[in-house]
């Protein structure tokens, strides 16, 4: 396949009958990345109000992310394994019996899922304990093989880890991925300290030095695919918060983030971190999930564990919202 016949960017505007519209864009991720999308629509939104040129201009110097001559790979880049395929893949049927939600998470979940975070792990950030969290229940809702390896891969922006850091209006891709790895039986058993210091070690591993050899893997291995076997791939897209501002003559979106879980040819495995008013009014972050339909029935179930330990009547009522969100 050439460049000539990839399809770079799409957007199609659907119109409501109650006069509102759906604006969706799908492009390739060798232009931008989200923080790169965001950069863009922000500058059309500018474009549209009256502005006669962006307030961040583009950038391109692509040849600042470019591979080492010669390539030298110095770190560990696990989400690139190639790993034993006994479950066919993902642990999850590729069959009809899939169930979607969007589960809500707003200030009263995030707290009750912190009564659970050690003393020397309480500076985590919400990213890292969601992440955690979610990794922990769908792995129990799964219910693999105790032995088996169980991972978690986070994209993560690189752009201020570099050194330097990308300059201002850098659009093309600098999200890298990182994978944290535990065994099922760990994941399972153990407090959920266990899988949030994994994740937040995973995240700090991004350093300019790991950026330089993502890149240097990538030439000397060909670009390999990154593993999905046993892999739940989390991306935080609450701060690309600027979509929420576009307003291209029409007014703000109600809504503005991925469609549903998922991408590509990877459909199960991915969840986007998306951030979202409830119809109370309070600020949060909906997760899209897709799992096996009795899967989802034990997530739910785990996860009602967890935000209803204390038996707080406040915690059950705001759960109800989180069970029945869905987008």
């Amino acid at each position: 396949m050439t460049i000539s016949n990839i399809q770079i960017a799409r957007q199609i505007v659907t119109r409501l009958l109650c006069g509102g519209f759906i604006l969706t864009v799908r492009f390739n991720h060798t232009m931008c990345d989200a923080a790169g999308f965001v950069q863009f629509m922000i500058a059309l939104s500018e474009i549209a109000n009256g502005a006669s040129e962006p307030s961040t201009l583009p950038v391109w110097q692509r040849e600042l992310l470019c591979a080492r001559d010669p390539p030298r790979v110095t770190c560990a880049h696990h989400e690139y394994d190639e790993v034993d395929d006994n479950t066919n893949g993902t642990i999850i049927p590729l069959d009809d019996d899939m169930e979607h939600r969007s589960f809500f998470f707003g200030p009263t979940q995030i707290s009750a899922i912190r009564r659970f975070i050690p003393t020397h792990l309480q500076k985590c950030s919400t990213f890292e304990v969601l992440t955690a969290c979610l990794w922990r229940c769908r792995t129990m809702a799964l219910e693999p093989n105790p032995e088996d390896e169980m991972r978690i891969t986070c994209l993560v922006n690189a752009r201020s880890k570099l050194n330097p850091p990308l300059p201002v209006g850098y659009y093309g891709n600098a999200m890298c991925f990182t994978t944290a790895i535990s065994t099922a039986r760990d994941l399972c058993s153990k407090p959920l300290g266990h899988a949030l210091e994994l994740v937040m070690k995973a995240k700090s591993d991004v350093t300019d030095e790991y950026m330089r050899s993502v890149a240097d893997f990538m030439v000397i291995k060909g670009r390999p695919h990154f593993t999905t076997t046993r892999t739940y791939i989390v991306t935080d897209v609450t701060r690309a918060g600027g979509l929420t501002e576009v307003d291209l003559g029409w007014g703000k979106p109600v809504y503005a983030g991925p469609s549903k879980a998922g991408v590509g040819n990877i459909p199960y495995v991915a969840s986007f971190f998306v951030r979202f008013i409830s119809h109370k009014g309070e600020s949060g972050i909906v997760v899209p999930i897709w799992l096996p339909s009795a899967a989802m029935k034990r997530f739910v179930k785990k996860l009602n564990t967890m935000l209803l330990q204390d038996n707080n009547d406040q915690n059950l009522q705001e759960h109800k919202l989180l069970d029945r969100s869905k987008l």
